[in-house]
């Protein structure tokens, strides 16, 4: 009896460790099989000997792994006819998203057999044809989005039938005959606009706005049999225009209010944006216009080795926070639906067209570097410019060197991660001027645009976005890294960046902003520091953080000395970055063998630093 029971709670440990690391076989196969049969130009980690449920881009299983629920793989490249007998045989899934992709020919017949299916996103692809008669077999649809493709035929009254349904959209189509019955309890959203439909829609514009049904050839306005009768007519009249005048005043009340609103979002966005940072968390369709979202002029771009997976739709529906108010635009943090985060810049005040744009988008996407923040993917339309990257969690070095000053949450950087900072940044934009034969800039190299890699160097980011805007719009307010010889930010040289990071070596060092306003007064931190260094008072430029730490004196006089000589007023003058990298990565060489050999120091860095001359705020650009 006791061996019985043994070998019983033997066999419950191994079916409970089997089922632990459960694999949904047939499902990866059937997915393997769709994706061996549909070209692709962005390549996806699928890997039969890998877990489709813990690393597979796009895909989502059920609670013990044992079937995928969920296939999202917008805008990577698809291209062709669906392949059929692959997706169908996804049994348990519950949504599928393949949007923003090239899929042609007809409506999939594979996506009549997902009977579990409750979300399906095909819009913005090439599909065509007539939509499937029978749309009920998928009767647990409650969201359906099939706009911007090229569907004919009618509209199948299947549809009515769809009983959990919550959103319908079917713009953008070349679909044509009457508007079925859609009295379906639960449906909220609904656009058929801009096909070829016809007949009486007066019936639905109780419930939705007439935008749903605008760039068609539908009445909105029933017909009558038979004319009233003439106390009918006044009774109907005298109605007509109290309900225009409520309307009227409705909609003023309603329009003042959101103006009301609208005013004091933005003045909080403002006010996070100025402080560095806004912890409130919202959606980024408040932020943005969604007007672009629908004319169609602009997709999602990833560069080749990107593994996020996500398209425009998803960036607008994504909670998002404020990081940042730059010269170019605003930062945003944008963490998705699967759990990805993902930095965001909007760009203002872009003044070259789509063709230039993109351009010096693959120029900046191109380049990766352990020490240049790599460009993930970007988006182009009339209305919207936007930028893609990897998420810092530490934030810039802005923030991290200033927030303790200002009395926000953080600990002051010590000398380690300082040097540190230093020799990755210097590395970084290095390695921007020795591509295409030397002749590429970043052009706004400042603490906010450096951030730490996973080794904690620093990691330079925002690199050539200069030359794609109106110089009008760089305000002066970030004079302080910016060079002597630059009158036109899209003019900048090497020399011009090599300048931009000596002022970040003095902002590393004393631990103040580059420019400082105090009343009418400007104080600028490279005239300070040479005014101190000129008067012997050399001590008393070094954040008196950093006089905590012992033995480091020398290692600081040396990163001065080529913080100084970055700073000169004539190009010619400055070092090049090459040169730059070997010096500060010699830094602690160079202070270990003066320190052995007795090297002389310009002064103590002991010495009690005077009153400051200049404010430790952040700089705001």
């Amino acid at each position: 009896m006791g061996i019985k029971l043994i070998l019983s709670a033997v066999l419950l440990c191994v079916t409970l460790m089997l089922l632990a690391s459960a694999e949904p076989v047939e499902d990866k196969f059937a997915l393997l099989d769709f994706i061996r049969r549909m070209n692709h130009s962005r390549s996806l980690n699928w890997d039969k000997r890998t877990s489709a449920c813990k690393s597979w881009i796009g895909i989502t299983c059920n609670h013990d792994s044992s079937r995928v629920i969920a296939v999202k793989l917008p805008s990577v490249g698809f291209k062709g006819r669906f392949p059929t007998n692959t997706l169908g045989r996804l049994s348990a899934l519950q949504i599928l998203s393949l949007r923003s992709n090239g899929i042609s020919g007809p409506f999939p017949s594979d996506i009549l057999k997902l009977r579990n299916l409750s979300s399906l996103y095909l819009e913005s692809n090439d599909f065509e044809g007539p939509l499937p008669l029978d749309l009920s077999v998928c009767e647990n649809l409650s969201e359906l989005n099939l706009s911007n493709n090229r569907f004919n035929g009618g509209i199948p009254s299947s549809i009515s039938k769809l009983t959990h349904l919550v959103a319908l959209d079917l713009s953008n189509n070349s679909l044509s005959g009457d508007v079925p019955d859609l009295s379906i309890q639960t449906l909220q959203v609904l656009d058929l606009s801009n096909n070829n439909l016809t007949g009486n829609a007066s019936r639905y514009l109780e419930r939705f706005p007439s935008s749903a049904f605008s760039g068609n050839n539908l009445s909105l306005h029933p017909s009558s049999d038979s004319s009233p009768k003439p106390t009918q007519k006044k009774h109907s009249l005298k109605f007509s225009q109290s309900a225009i005048l409520v309307t009227v005043i409705g909609s003023s009340l309603a329009a003042f209010v959101a103006i009301a609103l609208l005013l004091v979002v933005a003045n909080r966005w403002k006010n996070g944006s100025e402080s560095g940072a806004s912890h409130k968390t919202e959606k980024f369709a408040r932020r943005m216009s969604s007007q672009h979202t629908h004319e169609g002029d602009g997709r999602m771009i990833f560069f080749e080795d990107c593994n996020l997976v996500f398209d425009l739709e998803d960036l607008l529906t994504a909670s998002g926070e404020v990081l940042g108010k730059g010269t170019f635009g605003t930062t945003y943090k944008a963490a998705l639906e699967d759990a990805t985060t993902v930095a965001v810049k909007r760009l203002k005040e872009v003044i070259v067209g789509r063709k230039d744009f993109e351009q010096q988008m693959e120029v900046v996407g191109n380049i990766r570097h352990p020490n240049v923040a790599p460009l993930r993917a970007y988006y182009y339309s009339k209305d919207e410019k936007l930028m893609v990257y990897d998420f810092y969690n530490q934030g810039s070095v802005s923030m991290l060197l200033h927030a303790a000053k200002r009395g926000e949450n953080g600990s002051p950087l010590d000398w380690e991660t300082r040097l540190k900072i230093g020799i990755g940044a210097a590395r970084g934009i290095a390695h921007i001027h020795s591509l295409y034969g030397g002749k590429l800039v970043h052009g706004n190299i400042k603490s906010s645009n450096i951030f730490l890699n996973a080794q904690e160097y620093g990691c330079v980011s925002d690199l050539g976005l200069a030359t794609l805007m109106n110089p009008a719009s760089a305000p002066m307010v970030h004079s302080g890294y910016r060079a002597p010889e630059v009158i036109d930010s899209r003019k900048a040289l090497q020399a011009s960046d090599v300048y931009g990071y000596g002022v970040f070596l003095l902002e590393l060092l004393t631990g103040k902003s580059p420019v400082h306003t105090s009343g009418a007064e400007v104080t600028h931190l490279v005239r300070w520091v040479n005014s101190v260094v000129w008067e012997e008072w050399t001590g008393e430029v070094f954040d008196v953080e950093l006089l905590r730490y012992p033995n480091v004196e020398e290692e600081m006089l040396s990163m001065l000395q080529i913080g100084l000589s970055c700073v000169a007023r004539m190009p010619e003058e400055r070092p090049k970055m090459e040169q730059v990298v070997k010096m500060v990565e010699d830094i602690r060489v160079v202070a270990t063998r003066n320190s052995s050999h007795g090297g002389t120091r310009t002064s103590s860095p002991n010495i009690t630093p005077r009153a400051n001359e200049i404010g430790s705020s952040s700089s705001t650009n």
